[in-house]
């Protein structure tokens, strides 16, 4: 009897990425190795959804910063219409509000932009085969959350400023890295010495590593 082995199934994937740029080199490489078929490409999630049911993607390749509705929204949107699509997040952004607001919306990957291309077809794979590809920050900080005392005082917008306090940044990369103005960023400074009861920076960090509040 002769045995028909079936050849293995070829992973369809979208992406939906506004830097051309960055779009067709991913584009080019996916399409460029066996086993992995690009469906469509697109530059925001307006354009992707209505799509969707006809491009039947296994996995897509979602940008957080997108131009109108951003990537966490779409994310949230594609999971309901679509809940077997697998989402890997890839951006420059690592900080802790995004990469969880990402994962709670659906995404089952988060990877940044700088990873060598060889680590995106892993990564696609991986995700196919019941995995959830993370760079190794994004990864740290998971299990770092999971390790943090859970009866914190401090919300996670306020736990994410005094952390970035921790590494040396000024409040106007802060406010940058957040999007947000610097006011903002003394208000929630103001708040965290009030709940920690302390009078300074040093303080605050301080007792905050010490609790295990960051």
């Amino acid at each position: 009897m002769n045995l028909v082995l079936s050849a293995p199934e070829t992973i369809n994937v979208c992406i939906v990425e506004d830097d051309s740029v960055i779009r067709e080199g991913f584009a080019l490489l996916i399409n460029g190795t066996s086993g992995f078929h690009i469906v469509n490409t697109y530059a925001s999630c307006e354009e992707a959804l209505p799509h969707l049911t006809q491009d039947a993607p296994d996995v897509i390749l979602m940008d957080i910063e997108l131009p109108g509705m951003n990537g966490i929204e779409g994310i949230s949107r594609i999971k309901k219409a679509r809940p077997q699509t697998n989402i890997i997040v890839i951006t420059v952004y690592e900080n802790d509000d995004l990469v969880f607001k990402a994962l709670c919306a659906g995404a089952g990957g988060y990877l940044t932009k700088n990873m060598p291309p060889s680590r995106l077809l892993e990564a696609i794979q991986e995700i196919q085969n019941g995995g959830a590809p993370m760079s190794t920050n994004v990864a740290r900080m998971v299990v770092q959350s999971f390790q943090k005392n859970r009866n914190s005082p401090l919300t996670s917008r306020e736990t994410e400023v005094l952390e970035l306090l921790a590494k040396g940044k000024s409040y106007s990369t802060i406010a940058d890295e957040l999007f947000v103005d610097k006011e903002t960023i003394r208000t929630h400074i103001k708040n965290i010495y009030w709940k920690l009861e302390v009078h300074s920076k040093a303080e605050a960090i301080e007792k905050a590593t010490k609790e295990r509040l960051i």
